[in-house]
């Protein structure tokens, strides 16, 4: 195993740490909870476990197949999709109102959230597109495939 495939391994694993295991298993161990949170966003309590129910998949499957390079670009844009909705339904810093008014108000918290969702979306946009238009087009041609990132 080479070093690159080390670094590689360790940065997808990096990269989808927060939902797998810890997202997943507090969606699990605390789901009650979840769907509470959920209904901030939903009208009903039905809709609102299915939410979490898809949450939950998106977060471990799509990781798996981060993690394991089977339709890994497929499963990193899926990934970039949900962290930008979840920042925009869940992370809303401009709610409470008191952004500029207090340094450690909700407002600030949810901000910090916010763009952490978002920057993890660039990174997944990155494992997805890559760095050039070779790269663009090879999974725009064939999105479930494998970027065969352990091919080394």
């Amino acid at each position: 195993m080479t070093a690159g495939v080390i670094i590689e391994f360790g940065v997808r694993c990096l990269l989808v740490l927060l939902f797998l295991p810890f997202s997943a298993l507090d969606k699990i161990l605390n789901f009650q909870g979840a769907v509470g949170q959920a209904r901030r966003a939903a009208p009903s309590r039905l809709i609102a476990t299915g939410l979490i129910f898809a949450g939950l998949g998106v977060e471990i499957f799509m990781s798996l197949g981060v993690i394991t390079g089977i339709a890994d670009r497929l499963a990193a844009l899926v990934m970039a999709g949900y962290c930008m909705i979840t920042a925009l339904l869940w992370k809303q810093f401009w709610v409470p109102g008191d952004f500029w008014q207090r340094s450690d108000g909700l407002g600030r918290g949810l901000f910090w959230d916010f763009m952490k969702n978002f920057s993890l979306a660039g990174g997944f946009l990155l494992l997805t597109f890559g760095l050039n238009q070779a790269s663009v087009s090879a999974f725009l041609a064939h999105p479930w495939a494998s970027s065969q990132p352990y091919a080394r």
